[in-house]
């Protein structure tokens, strides 16, 4: 995924995050059924992504499922798992046709084999697409992510293959779900929260955040694309002052 972006592509990020949240609160302002709300965002997902690829962003990820939705009521749960069941074989060939690579992050142990069938099928079925990487994090969470990090590098240690001394940000951040994408530089939450829900808890140490009153089903091109103009007006100084950063711009 490396490559240098031209001084025109600078203001575009190349890596987007999206928590995408209000679902259930949009299907109620209606007075229909949660999984209503989840079934409307199905098109919110297909315009981002559109804005997304069309703008140059590299990955996009979208938070689908967390580690602790698992504790919604059991018909919503069971009702998720069917659309998310529904939707990868319906929208991988979708995705094949636009060049567009589908990876799915998190711990795929609790899900129904049928469902597990289906995410390997369509991660098989893009594959070899370089356009655009889509990645859906289900039963993720930020910090089980870096807890099986830490996992894999005890393992190491065990067995006398790393010194604990060895051990790096960079060496931990290698053994992340995320290693081989570039780190978000945007994160957007919809619905007016403004908080990061154990998402990509290490990924967004640097990360721009934006947040969104919109319910995410209502989160359309326009909405996304004045997201990505923001992030165009900011500053990114990653710890270094206004005038370091303005100087090196002028090199």
């Amino acid at each position: 995924m490396e490559k240098t972006k031209d001084a025109s592509q600078a203001a575009v990020p190349r890596h987007v995050a999206i928590i995408m949240d209000g679902n259930n609160r949009w299907a109620k302002k209606r007075l229909l059924p949660g999984v209503a709300g989840h079934k409307a965002g199905v098109d919110a997902v297909r315009a981002v992504i559109e804005v997304c690829a069309e703008a140059g962003v590299e990955v996009l990820t979208l938070f689908a499922f967390s580690s602790e939705n698992w504790q919604r009521p059991a018909e919503e749960v069971s009702a998720l798992m069917e659309l998310f069941l529904s939707a990868l074989r319906r929208e991988a060939k979708r995705l094949n046709a636009n060049n567009i690579s589908l990876r799915i992050i998190g711990d795929r142990s609790r899900f129904h084999p049928e469902l597990q069938a289906a995410m390997r099928e369509a991660e098989a079925q893009t594959a070899g697409n370089k356009r655009f990487v889509l990645q859906v994090a289900a039963n993720y969470g930020g910090q089980w992510d870096i807890v099986q990090a830490a996992q894999r590098l005890a393992r190491e240690v065990q067995g006398g293959h790393l010194q604990p001394e060895a051990i790096t940000p960079e060496l931990l951040q290698s053994c992340l779900v995320t290693a081989d994408l570039p780190l978000p530089d945007l994160c957007i939450r919809t619905g007016g929260e403004h908080r990061i829900s154990n998402f990509l808890l290490w990924q967004l140490a640097y990360t721009e955040l934006y947040f969104s009153e919109l319910f995410w089903p209502d989160f359309k091109h326009e909405a996304m694309r004045k997201a990505l103009a923001n992030f165009a007006s900011r500053q990114r100084r990653f710890g270094k002052t206004s005038d370091q950063v303005a100087a090196e711009a002028r090199r």
